[in-house]
């Protein structure tokens, strides 16, 4: 997930999206220099840059306007979600896309998506490409017949579906074959997020491209 900011990083961030708000295009270095008193336009742009390795925006640093802001929601019924090629391993994972979706669909807070790999969803109906949306979840919180991301026991995170027996949490893993994971002490597991849906484009355009409203 993104870094935090530094106070004027975030001031920065605000005062672009209300400006884009306003204007339908972003602020000039210059002029953001002037809304804060910086005189140094080059101290802007590493403010920007900043921004920019912390994954909200994305930079064209040959054009006086080029910057794309990201994970901000723009649109009063949409939300932009981050999207990620795996399961990320920490929450210092940076997104390599965004979505922005219908809030119906990821309002709550924390979702995100992850590109499917191969079969590894197959159970599932998913394919190789499919953006698989992930809420957040206690395990204690997802239902019978429920799938998950997971790290159990510090392992790597993987998927599977979740099942009761009153000793604890079963967690049986997609492919054939898999065995399942008896989990009795829940402080073992940490469910990086619930399947809640997914997107596919059927014409074989990868769905992302940062679709953030601009």
């Amino acid at each position: 997930m993104p870094q935090g900011m530094t106070d004027i990083e975030r001031k920065i961030l605000d005062y672009m999206v209300t400006y884009l708000r306003s204007n339908t295009y972003q602020p000039s270095i210059r002029e953001i220099g002037e809304r804060f008193g910086i005189k140094s336009t080059k101290t802007v742009s590493e403010h920007l840059q900043a921004l920019a390795d912390k994954g909200f925006l994305e930079r064209d640093p040959s054009r006086s306007r080029g910057v794309k802001i990201l994970g901000v929601d723009l649109q009063p019924d949409a939300v932009t979600v981050p999207c990620f090629e795996a399961l990320p391993g920490d929450r210092s994972a940076t997104a390599v896309d965004h979505l922005t979706v219908d809030r119906r669909l990821a309002g709550t807070k924390g979702s995100f998506f992850v590109r499917a790999r191969g079969d590894e969803l197959a159970a599932l109906g998913l394919v190789e490409g499919d953006w698989v949306l992930l809420e957040p979840a206690e395990a204690h919180e997802v239902p019978d017949g429920g799938v998950v991301a997971a790290e159990i026991g510090g392992a790597p995170a993987r998927w599977g579906r979740v099942s009761r027996n009153g000793r604890g949490i079963y967690v049986q893993g997609l492919r054939r074959g898999d065995a399942p994971t008896l989990v009795e002490d829940l402080s073992r597991i940490r469910v990086l997020g619930r399947v809640a849906g997914f997107v596919r484009r059927f014409d074989g355009t990868p769905a992302g491209a940062n679709l953030t409203a601009h």
